[in-house]
């Protein structure tokens, strides 16, 4: 720790030294330092309440500073697509380091110019011009700038449950008050329609409509798949209009719904594509839009009126290149949709077999949503799946629905695993075994709790609640001959009991819990096993139950201590 000074005050400054252990330093105060320096909504967080910090990460697979390993189906709301830290996208950054790290914006930047035109060769249709920035939201502004300062209109066309980015014209676009209204008044001319229905976006259509701007499927929504065709009709509507079409592609795009673009199911090419998430391959941030010859002409008069001082930089754009070429050389848009297609007949097994508590299944390739029949069910699941080893997440306007959103180089038996994580956590929620688990834990807490209060207790925590009048330094001869009562140290366990109960925080499971450990009841072993008594039975009769006095007593013990004396001393604190 470091001192740094300026006129009016002295702070500590955190120094760490850079060396191999350096990650595990920084990981063993992330906690505290994300709570006091980020948002204090961290210690609500599951991971927060787990203490589970980052510490490496590997194709589907992230690893905890405790060295437990999650199954990511999350991939990082859409970023991972060719996995966590892909050796060749990983090579091509390091060499590039080597090189020029950050351009100098005079000379031209051979890297953006190279990405540009890999970009024009995979697009579909006439996309031929990039814009590069930093992420989803800054690509959606860009393309909002340019839908109106091509068109020389000013009104927006967008979906309700859309999400376009937090950015005040990204916001606009965004299609759920609880973002909007604390922010307003957003951006003027921007309208929500119903998603999927034709009929209320060809009403919403006037003579100041610039654009229409829409997800192929919408992510945040609650991973929406429109009925078939509605893309091309709305393609269809906007040229009728002469008005243009942009596809937010920022979650779909890069192979996750099994082609390179969503939006190439139905053969329709946008006026303006926008893209970010998984175009850095997992690696480096970065967004684009891109549009036509026709369209960027409206750019060249004054090349500057829109930019980016880090957009388009050389590590980001070696990155990207390096993606573009994973997912065409490993063919990872067709594994999607093989993938895709095996994870939604696995799922959908899943709804029939617990129509009670799956709501629906629905997506395309690897851009998943699974809907349970209420909120505090899919919060349950989740929570159970992250400590059983799996890590999904909620969409943020759909409190009902998590997405599955792995790498695209998932394989089948890892798709299994958490297909069994998935179901043995029904199977306990159903029983009610995991009440019995979650009361379990909560108890080996107190009884972590009872050890910390039964250590030897110093002077100065039992004068804290003594009824003697506390010591000054000059009595110290009254300190150490004071003959302290039992209800005194008995006030001062308790207190030192309640200090390490707050420690805790809001986990419900202890922190020894092993996330390894995925299924309590092996749930094909349990339905093999169809002529004999079901793991779960014979597991619910060794948890212990409650005695006479209320507290528990450990399987297959008696009421009672085998002596009233040991039975005072079991039970005066």
């Amino acid at each position: 720790m470091a001192v740094y000074k300026n006129e009016t005050q002295t702070k500590q400054f955190p120094l760490v030294e850079r060396n191999s252990n350096h990650y595990q330093e920084i990981a063993s105060s992330a906690l505290s330092n994300s709570i006091n320096h980020l948002n204090n909504a961290y210690s609500q967080k599951l991971s927060g309440a787990e203490g589970a910090v980052e510490f490496r990460d590997e194709g589907v697979y992230t690893y905890d500073n405790k060295g437990r390993r999650y199954l990511d189906c999350l991939g990082g709301y859409g970023i991972f697509n060719v996995g966590h830290r892909h050796p060749r996208v990983i090579e091509a950054v390091k060499m590039q380091l080597d090189q020029v790290c950050l351009h100098s914006q005079e000379l031209i930047n051979p890297w953006s110019a190279h990405l540009a035109s890999q970009l024009a060769a995979i697009t579909p249709g006439d996309l031929q011009y990039s814009f590069f920035c930093n992420s989803g939201s800054e690509a959606v502004e860009g393309a909002i700038k340019l839908a109106r300062l091509y068109t020389g209109k000013t009104e927006i066309i967008s979906t309700k449950n859309a999400y376009h980015g937090v950015s005040m014209g990204a916001l606009s676009a965004t299609g759920r008050d609880v973002f909007r209204k604390p922010f307003a008044p957003l951006l003027n001319g921007f309208s929500h329609v119903e998603f999927g229905n034709i009929e209320a976006m060809e009403a919403a259509i006037n003579e100041n409509t610039a654009a229409v701007i829409l997800e192929p499927i919408q992510g945040e929504g609650g991973i929406n798949v429109p009925s078939e065709g509605y893309l091309r009709k709305v393609r269809q509507l906007t040229e009728k209009h002469g008005i243009l079409l942009i596809l937010d592609e920022v979650q779909t795009g890069m192979g996750r719904t099994g082609r390179m673009f969503a939006c190439e199911h139905e053969s329709v090419v946008p006026d303006i594509l926008c893209l970010a998430k998984a175009l850095g391959g997992g690696v480096m941030p970065i967004g684009c839009f891109m549009a036509s010859a026709k369209i960027w002409k409206v750019l060249e008069p004054n090349p500057t009126i829109h930019n980016s001082t880090f957009g388009g930089n050389p590590l980001a754009c070696s990155a990207a290149s390096a993606c573009i070429e994973v997912l065409l050389d490993e063919h990872l848009p067709a594994r999607a949709a093989l993938m895709g297609n095996y994870f939604m007949r696995k799922l959908n097994e899943l709804k029939e077999r617990y129509p009670e508590r799956i709501f629906d299944v629905r997506g395309k390739g690897l851009l998943i949503g699974l809907e349970f029949t209420s909120k505090d069910l899919r919060e349950a699941v989740q929570v159970e799946l992250f400590h059983r080893g799996v890590i999904v997440a909620s969409t943020l306007n759909s409190n009902c629905t998590f997405r599955i959103e792995p790498p695209l180089i998932i394989t089948e038996s890892q798709i299994n695993f958490m297909i069994d994580a998935l179901e043995s956590v029904l199977i306990d929620i159903g029983s009610g075994r995991l009440a019995e688990m979650q009361a379990l834990a909560e108890e080996q807490e107190l009884i972590k709790q009872d050890v910390i209060a039964i250590e030897p207790v110093t002077v100065e925590e039992v004068l804290t609640v003594s009824i003697v009048p506390q010591a000054t330094d000059s009595d110290s001869n009254l300190v150490s001959d004071m003959v302290i009562d039992e209800f005194s140290v008995a006030k001062a366990r308790q207190r030192r009991r309640v200090r390490a109960a707050a420690k805790v925080g809001s986990s419900k499971v202890a922190a020894s819990r092993k996330v390894g450990e995925v299924r309590l009841v092996p749930v094909r072993e349990s339905r093999a096993k169809s002529n004999s008594k079901s793991n779960l039975e014979t597991t619910k009769k060794k948890v212990a139950k409650p005695n006479k006095a209320g507290k528990k007593k450990a399987a297959g013990k008696k009421d009672k201590p085998k002596s009233k004396a040991s039975y005072r001393a079991k039970t005066r604190n």
